[in-house]
């Protein structure tokens, strides 16, 4: 007979198996979770996800567990709702728009092409190590403008995160309370995390441009530590989930060397006379996008989420009471074979139609950065693939993520060598939009090469 505590030890020694098991397990619909005396239900069936996530803020709103990242997030948008929310929320729509982010993307492929270069020199790379960086990076010239952030201040960001985020993913279903010593330590290592990220973020505040989102919450007449705790939410989550989800891109891209040819032969077909990528060829790019959302199935950065009853509701059937938590998993719910056939395998045949895909969650709280992150990903293969070969990956294949508060690639080695000077690959139906390059004449490979040697 289960107990109120009865899935805790489960789950915390092994929450990403926990979760998959149980869900895959269950009937479609709601499935109890004994993680202490507060109710949780697993949301297992797609189509009361939009249902729950639509549903007024008064009746099922963001509730206890996403409140405990607070210390971290502050007053974000991430931990706002209501009409507040809203404000800001249109702010980062206006700034993370796939559509608006495409003006940046010649200093987006150059920060690529330049950690390219750094990869190649060395022969041969750990991809978390330097995709983390380079995605935060990315979302400062998306959100901030270029040359806003030095490498130390990105190192220094990296670090602090690294400093409490296994901290953060303990506290969410902690029962008992953490003793004396581990509290003490903790609030160490929050402390100094949190100056070092505060830092950072005044100098970005100093350096942002005009334009930038930035200047836009400053017309909402946010207050300085409002504005700060909207900054780091945008770093921390732009850069954490987005680069975690960037080192999965490399690994296949370096488990599979006929999808890294194709993926080559697209980015020749994108290159404009300069040899820069065009904006309206990577959106018809589909070897690309296709890994990029394939990635994002087996490896969703924001790998769960939650909602709490905040009035007595009726959902499939099952009377809810308040306070009763709804935990919706998009590594299990992309990983069931109820909605993805052989779940498990990475397939570049699949099809995302279904309410099950949501690896930057649903309705009007689905990740406001999704369309900055889609392009990001998609780039970064585009750009290393037509540049570089990968000569190997160990191990192949890799461990399961670590469960945090993103799922953290294990460690791994990718074998990297600069690529021939490759000729465009012409598609019929492509001669009119590509331009004959003749040799050496593009900067995103033949500029990489002599870096790199």
């Amino acid at each position: 007979m289960p107990h109120m505590f009865s899935d805790v030890r489960a789950f915390r020694h092994d929450p990403l198996r926990f979760l998959l098991d149980r869900g895959n397990a269950a009937p479609l619909g709601l499935e109890p979770l004994h993680l202490g005396p507060a109710p949780v239900l697993l949301v297992t069936d797609p189509d009361l996800i939009r249902p729950i996530l639509k549903a007024p803020e008064t009746e099922i709103g963001k509730g206890r567990l996403i409140k405990k990242l607070t210390p971290v997030f502050g007053r974000s948008s991430l931990m706002l709702h209501g009409d507040e929310h809203k404000r800001r929320r249109a702010v980062l729509h206006k700034h993370m728009a796939k559509g608006s982010v495409e003006r940046y993307m010649p200093q987006m492929c150059a920060e690529i092409r330049a950690v390219g270069a750094k990869l190649a020199r060395m022969g041969e790379f750990d991809p978390h190590s330097f995709t983390a960086a380079l995605a935060l990076r990315t979302i400062c010239i998306a959100v901030f403008g270029t040359q806003v952030i030095s490498s130390g201040d990105e190192e220094a960001l990296v670090q602090a995160v690294n400093m409490i985020e296994d901290d953060l993913a303990d506290d969410m279903f902690r029962v008992l309370p953490v003793g004396p010593i581990g509290w003490h330590r903790r609030k160490q290592r929050r402390k100094f995390a949190k100056l070092a990220m505060s830092t950072v973020v005044e100098r970005l505040r100093e350096r942002a441009r005009a334009t930038s989102a930035l200047k836009d919450f400053e017309v909402l007449g946010l207050s300085d530590q409002d504005l700060h705790d909207e900054i780091l939410t945008l770093l921390l989550a732009g850069h954490h989930t987005t680069g975690t989800t960037a080192a999965w891109v490399l690994y296949h891209m370096a488990t599979d060397p006929e999808l890294m040819e194709a993926i080559a032969d697209e980015a020749d077909r994108c290159l404009d006379d300069s040899g820069e990528l065009r904006p309206d060829a990577v959106r018809r790019a589909d070897v690309s996008a296709t890994l990029v959302k394939e990635v994002c199935r087996l490896y969703p950065g924001a790998w769960w989420f939650s909602r709490e009853v905040m009035q007595p509701v009726t959902i499939a059937g099952r009377d809810l009471k308040v306070g009763t938590s709804l935990l919706i998993c998009p590594w299990q719910l992309q990983r069931d074979p109820r909605h993805f056939p052989d779940p498990d395998r990475f397939l570049m045949t699949r099809r995302y139609t279904t309410d099950a895909y949501i690896p930057f969650g649903a309705g009007p709280r689905a990740c406001a950065g999704m369309g900055v992150a889609m392009l990001e990903l998609q780039l970064l293969a585009l750009e290393i693939a037509a540049a570089y070969r990968f000569t190997g990956i160990s191990p192949n294949p890799a461990p399961w993520p670590k469960a945090s508060v993103t799922l953290i690639p294990p460690p791994m080695t990718i074998g990297i060598e600069v690529r021939q000077v490759r000729s465009p690959v012409i598609q019929p139906g492509d001669e009119q939009h590509v331009p004959y390059l003749p040799p050496l004449k593009s900067p995103s490979i033949a500029t990489l090469q002599s870096v790199s040697q």
